[in-house]
């Protein structure tokens, strides 16, 4: 399968819309309890900015997954650290899609001048976290039963990757 990862556009707003909402709906890779309206998805790409794209893995012209770089936090001294998140479709897991989009993200943040990356995954999603690490990132936190889905607390392990170049 031939994947290409381009920016999304207002157009892709159904398609990344149904790509989540089946995780609201069936998963606690998300923590969103009830479904985002297209009305809201289209809201929430047109209030992107440059410095947090949001790009689809496509090929065929389908779009197989989507991810993002949000803002973490909005006080100004957090204005180089980002979130990410990636949600792939459930009928094209163990594709390699989530790592090639993720690398992606990663170059992105790198050339924004970000300098550090966060993932709150929910400790149960295990895919998640093998994913994030073989990309570099590392556990830095693990906050215990602080979310809770489908009547089950939910742990939240937070991972971190620093885009920051070494000192000589």
């Amino acid at each position: 399968m031939t994947a290409r990862i381009r920016p999304a556009t207002p157009a892709d707003a159904a398609s990344i819309n149904a790509i989540y909402n089946h995780y609201v709906r069936t998963s606690t890779c998300t923590w969103h309890l009830t479904e985002e309206t297209l009305e809201g998805r289209v809201k929430w790409l047109k209030a992107r900015t440059a410095a947090h794209p949001v790009l689809v893995i496509e090929s065929n012209g389908q779009i197989l997954g989507w991810g993002s770089l949000s803002t973490y936090n909005t006080r100004q001294g957090w204005a180089k650290t980002v979130e990410d998140s990636i949600f792939i479709h459930h009928a094209h897991h163990n594709k390699g899609l989530g790592k090639l989009l993720l690398a992606e993200l990663l170059e992105r943040a790198t050339t924004l001048g970000h300098q550090s990356v966060i993932a709150r995954i929910s400790g149960e999603q295990a895919p998640s976290i093998r994913l994030h690490t073989s990309l570099g990132f590392t556990q830095a936190g693990l906050l215990k039963a602080v979310g809770q889905k489908f009547n089950q607390d939910l742990d939240c392990v937070y991972m971190l990757k620093s885009l920051r170049k070494s000192q000589p």
